[in-house]
């Protein structure tokens, strides 16, 4: 049977069962859209890296407590939101830490940071504005958000992913775009379809750093 015939849940079976080969094909199959969705809800590559190679190392250890009955793509996209979420809280203690010590010099960065945009192109600037509005969103709405317009779940798969109705997921989304919009500061724009956009130029980028053991 190809490789591209086998059922994510029957490779979970197998590499639950020490068939490590497996465990590889599922990597390779989900790695780039796990990266792209991370990427956005963090908003730093390195960062997102890091917490791709912590789902997929949790994903290993986990396989044992795996119910060959759940959907595979589902269970594993749970296990990168709560990383995720766990790195969201992370930084937000530490920001609480840092933030009255580096005032003057984030006031430096943002000087360096305007320069810098200055040299980049109208399009270039909108994607950074958005990206960074991406990555302050609540994530009561940016994962509503990000598995609809990244990971290309429907509506209803979405609500499925975060346990709540499809109504639900549609008001959140409608509310992240709004909000996006206003913080580009571009009430014409929307920012979905730069998503979109952005999400398809990254899919042809590679990660070069392989999934360390």
């Amino acid at each position: 049977m190809a490789t591209s015939e086998v059922s994510d849940e029957n490779l979970a079976l197998w590499a639950r069962d020490g068939q490590r080969d497996a465990f590889d094909r599922l990597v390779v199959r989900h790695k780039a859209s796990l990266y792209r969705f991370i990427r956005h809800y963090v908003g730093d590559a390195d960062d997102a890296y890091d917490i791709l190679q912590e789902t997929f190392i949790s994903i290993w250890l986990s396989l044992s407590r795996f119910d060959p009955g759940r959907n595979f793509s589902a269970w594993m996209r749970t296990i990168a939101l709560n990383k995720c979420r766990d790195f969201g809280r992370r930084q937000s203690v530490r920001q609480k830490f840092l933030r009255a010590a580096t005032l003057f010099q984030s006031w430096e960065n943002d000087v360096v940071y305007r320069e810098q945009i200055k040299k980049e192109d109208a399009t270039e600037e909108r994607l950074l504005r958005l990206d960074a509005a991406i990555v302050a969103l609540p994530s009561f709405y940016k994962e509503p958000l990000l598995l609809t317009m990244v990971l290309g779940l429907s509506h209803k798969e979405a609500a499925e992913q975060l346990g709540t109705t499809t109504k639900a997921v549609e008001m959140r989304v409608r509310r992240a775009r709004l909000m996006l919009r206003k913080a580009v500061g571009d009430s014409n724009a929307e920012p979905s379809n730069q998503l979109r956009d952005q999400s398809s130029k990254e899919a042809t980028v590679q990660i070069k750093r392989p999934i360390e053991e």
